[in-house]
């Protein structure tokens, strides 16, 4: 059975960092709620499903929309499985139920500022150009060729001093990855095993719409920011 598209969900139960993080209450919902509930808002997903070793959060997403198929196993629940085993292990077992895809979206638990209009432009971004992959970017707030280091003897300097009469508005812009979910087309992934180096296509969002979510303090600013985005 051929389907085109599938969100999965990452959530493995292990956070030591801020406990329980990936089902912990954010505004008023487990936060990995606000990333089933846009998937599924979306429209442009064939299944919305969530990858985890969790019991508590499999039961979780279920009751927000989305299926659990089955549990992730030990090999992809480690500290050292990155997001591309987790995927091409869903891929996997999808395949031997019988059921393929032509792309993936893996979207993060803690990623409560993914709206509806974004996944949309990024889908449509692959369906487009058809990229190894699309990926929500920030531009750096500060331009990095002005970054200081410090050396051993606890002085700071420049780490690039050829730009430091450079003014900020003539420097070339630089982004990040915002952390926060990627379009994968399910042919390259697989062909590549998960180790994508280039083919890029980036969806450049603001500032407002990206918060690393990695300790409590991150968490809190977090909270503040949607509070505000949605004048709650």
């Amino acid at each position: 059975m051929n389907n085109k598209k599938i969100a999965i969900i990452t959530a493995r139960g292990g956070s030591k960092r801020i406990p329980k993080k990936n089902i912990k209450e954010f505004c008023g919902m487990p936060i990995i709620a606000y990333s089933i509930k846009t998937a599924i808002d979306c429209g442009i997903f064939d299944e919305v499903m969530v990858s985890t070793d969790s019991e508590e959060i499999a039961e979780i997403s279920k009751k927000y929309g989305a299926i659990v198929p089955f549990m992730r196993s030990q090999d992809t629940s480690g500290d050292f499985a990155t997001t591309e085993d987790v995927i091409l292990e869903v891929i996997d077992k999808y395949k031997k139920m019988g059921k393929e895809f032509e792309q993936v979206c893996c979207i993060y638990p803690t990623a409560p500022f993914v709206t509806v209009d974004i996944l949309r432009e990024a889908s449509k971004i692959m369906d487009e150009k058809n990229p190894a992959v699309v990926i929500p970017v920030v531009q750096f707030s500060y331009p990095p060729q002005r970054c200081f280091i410090i050396d051993n003897s606890g002085y700071a300097k420049f780490k690039y001093p050829e730009y430091v009469n450079t003014r900020s508005q003539d420097l070339e812009k630089q982004y990040h990855d915002v952390g926060q979910f990627y379009i994968y087309n399910v042919q390259k992934l697989v062909e590549s095993n998960g180790e994508i180096v280039d083919d890029f296509m980036p969806i450049i969002i603001s500032e407002m719409q990206a918060q690393d979510i990695d300790n409590e303090e991150d968490w809190k600013l977090a909270e503040l920011k949607y509070k505000y985005i949605y004048n709650l």
